[in-house]
């Protein structure tokens, strides 16, 4: 149920953007003015919520680890999966951003049965949601670089070198770009994983749907615009300069594909921070990965103890307490008479 109302949603949001600038003739609303706050609102809305994420008090080396730490030196030390030095910490990160390392030894709970038919918990390796994730979100980045063509002139040969990697095969007119085929597998892959596997379905919330359902409608209508509808790039790439640069122009003769993409996009766009999708800013914020586990080397205190209040140990909670705790029946290091 909670697909189908993220799918429903999903569906409003194309119904808005094929009236509005179709039937109502709103095209220079959908093209300058919705993109525009919508741009305004994800930069807005990320930099203050990184903002308050880096504001948020970490007393303490909270990581989380998964290797043997820093002790004897005859102890091999798993120096990436628990850094102990600024360095290895970084090398730690960059595996995380990079290559989704804690994804890649990720594993999942099953039901198997032993020779007798008996229930047995078992952990299974889950390297096929590590390899969709990849490629996934490799592929948003690198249609997100891509679509980087539209906004600048000259384009610069690092993007031209993007594009052209990403069409080598050279299949189908206009040429099919691979990753066009990967987000889709990705996201569907992602997608499917919720509404199949009956654990994640049931903790899984519209705000878990939406987003890949929104992806999926946001691509779907990408390759609809250049593989069917076949737009005018020109005409897109002058609207899209005209919003760069300010130099507003009523857009012409451009297919209504191209303002449900752009409404899909910029619903993408303010719903970003407001959602799950921030962990792309917030992964580089996350204490249990950004922090050398040092604990043995270096005493840490709290920056934020009032000063005010001495330490109480328990041998003077006893002394303070002594009379009612016994008379509780609680037990005592030392009884009245000792104590005396």
């Amino acid at each position: 149920m909670k697909a189908i109302y993220s799918l429903i949603l999903v569906l409003a949001l194309v119904v808005i953007a094929t009236l509005g600038a179709g039937a109502a003739k709103m095209q220079t609303i959908f093209a300058y003015c919705v993109p525009g706050t919508a741009f305004v609102i994800f930069v807005v809305g990320f930099v203050a919520k990184i903002i308050g994420w880096a504001k948020s008090p970490v007393p303490f080396r909270i990581p989380t680890t998964g290797g043997q730490q820093q002790s004897l030196d005859w102890i091999p030390q798993n120096k990436w999966d628990n850094p102990s030095t600024g360095p290895q910490t970084a090398m730690r990160m960059f595996l995380e951003i990079v290559t989704f390392r804690s994804l890649f030894r990720n594993t999942k709970v099953v039901l198997k049965h032993d020779d007798g038919k008996n229930p047995v918990v078992a952990y299974v390796s889950n390297k096929w949601l590590w390899l969709f994730a990849i490629l996934f979100h490799y592929s948003f980045l690198i249609i997100v670089l891509r679509h980087m063509r539209l906004f600048l002139q000259p384009v610069p040969q690092v993007i031209v070198a993007i594009e052209f990697v990403d069409s080598v095969l050279q299949i189908y007119t206009p040429i099919l770009y691979q990753t066009d085929t990967l987000i889709l597998a990705g996201a569907g892959f992602l997608l499917a994983r919720r509404l199949f596997d009956a654990k994640l379905r049931y903790i899984s919330l519209v705000n878990d749907y939406f987003p890949l359902m929104l992806i999926l409608a946001i691509a779907l209508s990408g390759m609809y615009m250049r593989y069917i509808a076949k737009v005018d790039i020109m005409a897109i790439k002058e609207v899209v300069m005209g919003l760069t640069t300010f130099h507003f122009k009523a857009p012409v003769g451009i297919d209504i594909s191209f303002y449900v993409h752009l409404f899909l996009v910029s619903t993408l766009l303010v719903y970003f921070p407001f959602s799950k999708l921030m962990h792309l800013g917030g992964v580089f914020l996350s204490p249990t990965r950004n922090l050398p586990n040092d604990t043995r080397m270096h005493h840490h205190e709290n920056p934020w103890n009032n000063p005010a209040i001495k330490p109480h140990s328990y041998e003077a909670y006893e002394d303070e307490f002594r009379e009612p705790m016994f008379e509780a029946g609680l037990p005592l290091e030392k009884n009245p008479e000792e104590a005396a």
